[in-house]
């Protein structure tokens, strides 16, 4: 089976490494080509030099991008997708996307005789390494059968969420909801440590709690406390997922002040610790504002 994967960043490529291998024959294609040449130094992939390039002659494409509007843009002009998509492939994209994007694209692909798939994810980077990831479908079961095959190279939980544009709104709430725990705790871990309460010992009683979360089980005490804070996964594209999650719900005439909230706040964070920050970073914005360091 002829795969083309497009988007090598940290969760892309090693999502595609499982995809470099029989039964798959794999090319790949990202905007930065000395990322998509350093894959192929490592793995049997071929490295194509334009999108249409990549496309052309695959059972599947699989796209990896920030946005769903990037995976939009790729889609025009004579080196996009659309030239040299072969009729009757399958488009799947794993992109964190917002879901009226994704029915825009399904729709320009059925022209074409594409399906299309929704299929963001979820488990970092080292769920991308061991093939375990979440994956949250967006398709008509037809598609979504189609499909199953590839994804389970990288995915190990795959659920068919409902129509186009399904799996990205789960993916979008979820996001929501880590985006929320992350605040919260930080305003609450601040203000503990702000009165002379040791955080480390505060998160162990709330981790034997009804308060726990994979937010303060993991993320926290593995990086907040240890002051390590690793730089895998952006502030800006929580910020952006936050803001989709926000959008859904109105879309749908849903009130979301909480979510709407969790998702201006991220906004100030990423536009004070910069667009490079981890979205964990956000608790050092808490922190300045308290004049006060959450550290065992």
């Amino acid at each position: 089976m002829n795969v083309s994967f497009l988007g090598l960043g940290a969760i892309g490529a090693p999502m595609a490494r499982h995809l470099a291998k029989p039964p798959f024959s794999l090319t790949v294609w990202n905007r930065t080509k000395s990322r998509a040449d350093a894959f192929a130094t490592e793995t049997a992939a071929r490295v194509a030099g334009s999108p249409a390039d990549a496309v052309r002659g695959a059972n599947v494409v699989i796209t990896c991008l920030p946005t769903s509007h990037e995976v939009e843009a790729l889609l025009d002009g004579p080196d996009g997708v659309l030239a040299g998509l072969a009729p009757q492939s399958l488009f799947i994209d794993c992109t964190s996307g917002d879901p009226a994007t994704s029915r825009r694209i399904a729709a320009r692909l059925a022209e074409s005789g594409t399906a299309f798939m929704d299929a963001p994810v979820s488990g970092g980077v080292s769920g991308a390494q061991q093939g375990a990831l979440t994956v949250m479908c967006g398709a008509d079961e037809a598609t979504f059968e189609r499909a199953r095959p590839v994804v389970e190279a990288f995915g190990k939980k795959i659920v068919r969420c409902g129509p186009v544009g399904a799996g990205d709104a789960v993916k979008a709430v979820n996001q929501a909801l880590l985006g929320i725990h992350i605040w919260a705790l930080s305003e609450g871990l601040v203000a503990l440590s702000k009165a002379g309460i040791s955080p480390r010992l505060a998160l162990d009683v709330i981790n034997a709690s009804s308060g726990r979360s994979n937010v303060s089980q993991n993320l926290f005490t593995e990086r907040v406390i240890t002051r390590t804070f690793p730089r895998t996964f952006k502030l800006a594209l929580m910020e952006k997922d936050v803001t989709i999650a926000a959008e859904f719900a109105r879309e749908n005439r849903v009130p979301s002040p909480l979510t709407q909230s969790a998702a201006d706040l991220l906004r100030v964070a990423r536009q004070a610790l910069g667009e490079d920050a981890d979205h964990v970073e956000t608790v050092k914005l808490l922190e300045e504002w308290a004049g006060c360091e959450v550290q065992g």
